[in-house]
This record gives C-alpha cells, sequence and structure tokens, in this order.
C-alpha cells in the first residue's frame, strides 16, 4: 500500500513541479513578450522618428548654411546684417523645410509622452516645444507681411536634442536586439 501511494505521489510530484516551471517559464517569456512590445512602440513611435527627423534637420541646415550667409556664425547677429535675399531665404526654409520638421517633433513628443524613458520630461524636450510655440507666433506676422522678427524668442536645443535622442536610441536599439536575441532562444527551448 505504501509503495502504491509512494508509486502515485512520484509521478504527480513530478507532473506538479513541470507545470510550476513551465508555468514560471510562460511568466517571464510574457514579460519579455511586453517588454519587448513598449520598446518596440519606443523606437517606432518616439526615439525612432525624432533621431530620424534630428539627423534631417541637421543635414538641411548644414545644405541651407552652405548656400546662405556660411561664413558668419550667427545668421541674425553677424557683421554685416542679412541681406533682403537672405531674409527672403530665411523664411522659405524656415516656412517649408524647418518647421515642418519642428511641427512634427513637437507633435511625437506630445503625443507619445508615456513611451519616453524619464519619470519627467527632458529639459531638451520641454525646449522643443516651447521654441516651436514661440515660433508659431514669428510666423503668423510673416503671413501677415510683417517682417520685423525672424527668430523664436526661445532657441532650438540643437545639442541637446541630438545628444538626449541619439543616447536614448541608441540605449533602447541595444536593448531590443537583447531582447529578441532572449526570445529567440525562449522559443528554441520551448520548441525542443
Amino acid at each position: 500500500m505504501a509503495s502504491d501511494l509512494l508509486g502515485l505521489a512520484i509521478p504527480a510530484t513530478v507532473a506538479v513541479a513541470g507545470f510550476g516551471v513551465k508555468y514560471w517559464n510562460d511568466l517571464a517569456i510574457a514579460r519579455r513578450k511586453d517588454q519587448l512590445e513598449r520598446t518596440n512602440q519606443q523606437l517606432r513611435l518616439a526615439y525612432g522618428p525624432l533621431y530620424a527627423l534630428g539627423r534631417a534637420q541637421t543635414e538641411a541646415w548644414t545644405a541651407f548654411r552652405s548656400l546662405y550667409r556660411p561664413q558668419k556664425h550667427s545668421y541674425w547677429k553677424s557683421e554685416p546684417p542679412p541681406t533682403d535675399a537672405d531674409a527672403v531665404a530665411w523664411r522659405l526654409w524656415m516656412t517649408e523645410v524647418f518647421m515642418p520638421m519642428n511641427l512634427r517633433m513637437e507633435r511625437i513628443v506630445t503625443e507619445n509622452a508615456d513611451l519616453f524613458e524619464e519619470d519627467t520630461m527632458a529639459d531638451c524636450l520641454l525646449a522643443l516645444c516651447a521654441h516651436v510655440a514661440a515660433y508659431k507666433a514669428v510666423l503668423k506676422q510673416w503671413e501677415r507681411g510683417d517682417y520685423s522678427t525672424h527668430v523664436s524668442v526661445i532657441n532650438f536645443p540643437r545639442e541637446e536634442l541630438r545628444d538626449y535622442v541619439e543616447s536614448r536610441y541608441a540605449r533602447i536599439k541595444r536593448r531590443q536586439v537583447k531582447l529578441l536575441a532572449r526570445l529567440g532562444k525562449d522559443s528554441t527551448q520551448t520548441s525542443s
């Protein structure tokens, strides 16, 4: 009788232990899948677009400055002052090239604030939004034919934003690669 109970207890214990191991393994895989989904969203909706737009904007700015006032440190504050043609070029590039990219970056920040890494919004992201908001007033003036103002009262956070976005993008991309590798191992282990 005792040997019969022991004969039943051992397989039952093994079955319960196997169920427990499978349960915890499945839970760990589900957590990694959740982490991967959030990581993918961060790259797709926040850091990836900001990274691409930032790089494109830098290239466009470099091209613009190579054409207009290339020897001057500041477009508006260097002597001699910009010519009327320089001012027209500034307004064109600002309206058609830079501001659309700025608006897209602002939208990414405001619509995807939950995807950023920090507990509070990074200062460079807030400065970006403030710069764009202040430039909207300048563009409105231009629409009315008032060209007395050419720049936002808040500077674009060029270096700070670039450093922030590039470092976060690289870190999150590394996390994605690790999660994909780990999930790949998990799927081969569970299928064997």
